[in-house]
């Protein structure tokens, strides 16, 4: 049916309205939401020593009292006004919540994938249960299925998979089956969206891609345009969010440096469009068994990372960009690289791994006869997978759960908790089950011999510390013991701590990709390590604002990095195309953990 507005819709879908027009980019969030811009003018008004109490609106009042309940206050917290979404968001809530772990402390990791492709991909293969019950049989507790943005996606396909869906959730009550797509970013590479479970969700998903999608619009050349309609997109989904079409939305980034074309600058005005909405890329593209050599493999590159520089691409980006370093993107594997320049801002920004599964190394099935483009176009998906009778072994993909997995933290077994989870930041990821598990912690201990206390965060928080007050690092991992899914049991070889400090000042430079004062320093042999062991490392006083992250190895391969050994002596090596086998080569990851002195 056709409305007033020119747009078409489904009738089994109902519009309500509230809908905004694919031009209208400058509607801002309702008041239950402030913009980036928004809430840095607050926080200056705020933190504004010159101005009294009583010359200060209610919500700069509000906003300095509670900043001065976390002990952000004078010349220190005014350097750090422009740290929006660490330090005065957080400050904020660590004021609402008093001393103490951060709110919503972790009780429990959850281990799921956010990229998946089913039938309902022109290039995919299999139905949502498939895909679902090889999740969890391979350890998975949530999963995110997200068939290519596109014409007939767009006109069917997102809602001729909800009903697959809705049968996954009933068929495995235990596993939380989330409906997304992969949008095709204008002016840039894909995508993950998604949205909690509710009745809009499709609808949701059907205008977004029919307005916002790259593909629909005609919008993947690079341009300010298209890098606008871009942001309007992230926006549009905060909107939803703020007007209870959906009760949350997310985004994260694709495979970044695969093409070269997520420029800095796009990067970061995904991220602060609606940092709600927008919370990071893919540290670990999937398609990890490209990378297995030829005779049992396909004899490609991990991750399909084999390209170069196109006419849409960023020119300052190296040739070694578009190759995965130890099975990682090299915006995440470069340390002081894209990744901690980000960090370095002082605004979160997360990394995920995850299977990018369309069809599976050594499956037996395949798509039926009749499967070709015209069919999967006239009905949006391709019939239900047969059997083959042979072993693929030339695929790229592994199951999801199989090699790659996203570890977030979570206060309970739901969806909205996941979605909380990965907006708090609370994420380790990592490769072939090198690990059983990770906690990462930095404590401050205060104390005057009156008042000694200690505060502690975790990955994906920011400490809000008493200056000089003393810092540890306390990481607690449990040692692999069972085998994985390539049937040996990994051995953690070595931890590294990276460490960075946090300068809001270099945000002024859109297209950087370095983070000059970020390095590994330290580094822990952790071979002859089993069970459940300690690391525990002395951080110095909270003197400066800063951000600390670790990743670990089995120590198969390793060189220089990128930017030089000074800055990280053993890092990850440069894939080889062809021969760069993902189960000789493991790693994990996490999230950063920020602090910042009060006074």
């Amino acid at each position: 049916m056709s409305t007033h507005d020119g747009h078409t819709h489904d009738p089994h879908h109902p519009h309500d309205h509230s809908h905004d027009h694919s031009h209208d980019h400058s509607h801002g969030h309702t008041h239950h939401r402030h913009t980036t811009d928004e809430a840095t003018a607050l926080t200056s008004a705020a933190l504004a020593s010159d101005t009294a109490d009583t010359d200060l609106s209610p919500g700069e009042l509000s906003r300095r009292n509670l900043l001065r309940a976390a002990g952000l206050t004078g010349a220190a917290a005014a350097g750090m006004a422009g740290m929006s979404g660490v330090t005065a968001a957080t400050a904020e809530e660590a004021a609402r919540r008093g001393p103490g772990p951060s709110g919503g402390a972790v009780t429990q990791w959850l281990a799921g994938d956010h990229h998946i492709h089913t039938q309902h991909s022109s290039d995919g293969q299999y139905t949502v249960l498939d895909q679902a019950q090889h999740a969890a049989a391979y350890g998975l507790d949530w999963l995110v299925i997200t068939d290519h943005g596109g014409a007939t996606h767009a006109r069917i396909g997102v809602d001729l998979v909800n009903p697959d869906i809705l049968d996954a959730r009933a068929e495995l009550p235990g596993t939380l089956v989330f409906q997304g797509l992969e949008w095709n970013i204008p002016a840039a590479e894909h995508g993950t969206v998604f949205v909690a479970p509710g009745p809009h969700e499709v609808a949701v998903l059907k205008q977004f891609e029919n307005d916002y999608d790259g593909s629909v619009k005609g919008a993947s050349a690079s341009s300010p345009e298209n890098e606008a309609l871009a942001v309007a997109g992230i926006q549009w989904l905060g909107r939803q969010v703020s007007r209870k079409r959906v009760t949350d939305a997310l985004f994260l980034a694709n495979h970044p440096a695969r093409n070269g074309i997520d420029s800095p600058h796009e990067i970061r005005a995904w991220r602060d469009a609606d940092p709600s909405v927008a919370i990071g890329f893919e540290g670990a593209p999937g398609h990890q068994a490209a990378g297995l050599p030829e005779g049992y493999g396909a004899g490609a590159s991990r991750g399909y990372y084999g390209n170069a520089p196109g006419p849409n691409s960023f020119a300052a980006y190296p040739p070694e960009s578009y190759r995965t370093w130890g099975g990682f993107d090299w915006m995440t594997s470069t340390v002081g690289g894209m990744w901690d320049s980000l960090l370095a801002e002082g605004k979160p920004w997360s990394i995920s791994a995850n299977s990018d599964s369309h069809v599976n190394w050594t499956d037996t099935s395949r798509r039926p006869d009749g499967s070709t483009s015209e069919q999967f176009n006239a009905n949006g998906r391709y019939g239900d997978p047969v059997y083959a009778g042979r072993v693929n072994t030339t695929a790229g993909d592994f199951w999801p759960g199989f090699y790659s997995r996203t570890h977030v933290g979570t206060t309970s077994r739901s969806y909205r908790a996941v979605m909380k989870g990965m907006r708090d930041g609370r994420v380790w990821v990592d490769h072939g089950g090198l690990v059983k598990s990770v906690d990462v912690k930095v404590v401050a201990t205060r104390g005057n011999g009156r008042r000694p206390g200690r505060l502690t965060e975790t990955l994906g928080g920011t400490l809000v510390a008493p200056r000089g007050a003393r810092l540890s690092l306390v990481v607690t991992i449990t040692a692999q013991d069972v085998p994985n899914w390539a049937m040996f049991t990994p051995r953690l070889n070595r931890v590294d701590l990276v460490r960075g400090v946090v300068d809001p000042a270099s945000a002024s430079d859109r297209d950087t990709f370095t983070a000059p004062d970020t390095k590994v320093v330290e580094q822990w042999d952790t071979s002859a390590r089993t069970g459940t062991f300690q690391i525990r490392h002395d951080l110095g006083t909270a003197e400066e604002a800063f951000y600390v992250r670790l990743r670990g190895t089995d120590g198969n391969r390793q060189q220089p990095g990128y930017l030089g050994a000074g800055v990280d002596p053993a890092g990850p090596a440069l894939d080889v195309m062809g021969d760069a086998d993902p189960w000789v080569d493991l790693w994990f990851y996490t999230n950063p953990i920020w602090v910042v002195p009060a006074r």
